[in-house]
């Protein structure tokens, strides 16, 4: 596989909640894959100034949001809309040659600012997509951690079982045991080999899961993981119908920012390895607060100020390497 096609593949893996070497063919074959992308204002008003020089040496911090409907809410039906069931802050650092990958607990209780016909006030994150879509959602990431976005994506997580098949199967290895609330179906501790089918379903899982949502972010963050790493393997994808499979599932999925191209985005990946991406959850205290918008995810205030100064100043992964991620339940 050429460089700028693995550089694109895993960072639309990386996209979905992971360079271009000279040549008109190469950047023909970019745009066709731009053409199947759905561009959006997705930023709204807190969209950072296009910095030139930030897109070719970095740092650069790209918002990803994946939705999903509100059934179950406390609030089903108030609102019109989605909620975004996936918050990802995406870090690339400086050189571009790491990235950082920081999902948010969609249960976080923060403060949403006024939108539509919500006053303002503390309520679950995911809730400000419904109230003013993804302009909003970002306006309200980019009030709690101080993060000025250079681009933002939404993405379609249902396709990751078409990825997924794209690259003949991930073998996810598993620190726990997950049972299906949808079938009979249970992943013991260990490894396995799913299909498209069977990863998104255990992505779904969400009750039969330790730690409940964090869970859930730890097994999308191991399927999506699985499959950089395939793509990435000596050998994968020599086959041009299984790359443009692969690569336009992918494209499909998402939606981006009206001032981002998949160009830009690959060219900023070329140097991204799976081995130099780096997944994390925001620290939290309480799983289980009670509030008027249902249980939700409080925040652990002091640390998650520390971790969003460390994506602000580029010193993630020194900040990480400080203070290790558990895994959900141990």
């Amino acid at each position: 596989m050429k460089r700028w096609q693995k550089a694109l593949v895993v960072l639309l893996t990386l996209v979905l909640v992971g360079g271009i070497c000279g040549g008109a063919g190469a950047l023909a074959l970019v745009s066709r894959y731009e053409g199947k992308t759905h561009h959006e204002d997705l930023l709204g008003q807190v969209a950072a100034p296009k910095d030139e020089q930030r897109w070719k040496a970095g740092p650069l911090d790209l918002l990803l949001l994946g939705s999903d409907s509100r059934e179950g809410e406390p609030d089903e039906g108030r609102f019109s809309g989605q909620r975004s069931d996936t918050i990802m802050l995406v870090h690339l650092s400086k050189n571009l040659d790491h990235a950082t990958i920081v999902s948010i607990p969609r249960d976080s209780y923060v403060y949403v600012p006024p939108a539509g016909g919500w006053k303002g006030g503390m309520n679950k994150l995911n809730a400000a997509f419904a109230f003013g879509g993804a302009p909003h959602a970002a306006k309200t990431i980019t009030q709690l951690t101080g993060v000025k976005f250079d681009g933002a994506l939404i993405a379609n997580f249902a396709s990751i079982n078409k990825m997924v098949d794209a690259v003949d199967g991930v073998r996810v290895c598993v620190p726990y045991t997950v049972r299906s609330t949808f079938s009979k179906t249970a992943w013991e501790k260990g490894c396995h080999d799913l299909d498209g089918v069977e990863a998104e379903e255990f992505m779904r899982q969400r009750k039969a899961v330790p730690g409940g949502d964090f869970g859930r972010i730890h097994d999308q963050q191991l399927v999506v993981k699985a499959i950089a790493e395939k793509v990435a393997a000596e050998g994968m994808l020599q086959n041009p119908l299984q790359l443009d499979d692969l690569l336009s599932t992918a494209a499909e999925a998402l939606t981006i920012d009206k001032a981002l191209n998949l160009r830009e985005l690959a060219l900023v990946a070329r140097d991204i390895k799976p081995s130099n991406i780096r997944f994390a959850t925001v620290p939290y205290t309480s799983a289980s607060l009670k509030t008027h918008a249902g249980s939700s995810v409080k925040l652990d205030d002091a640390k998650a100020r520390e971790m969003f100064a460390a994506i602000r100043n580029d010193t993630i992964q020194e900040w990480l390497a400080a203070h290790p991620q558990k895994t959900p339940g141990s």
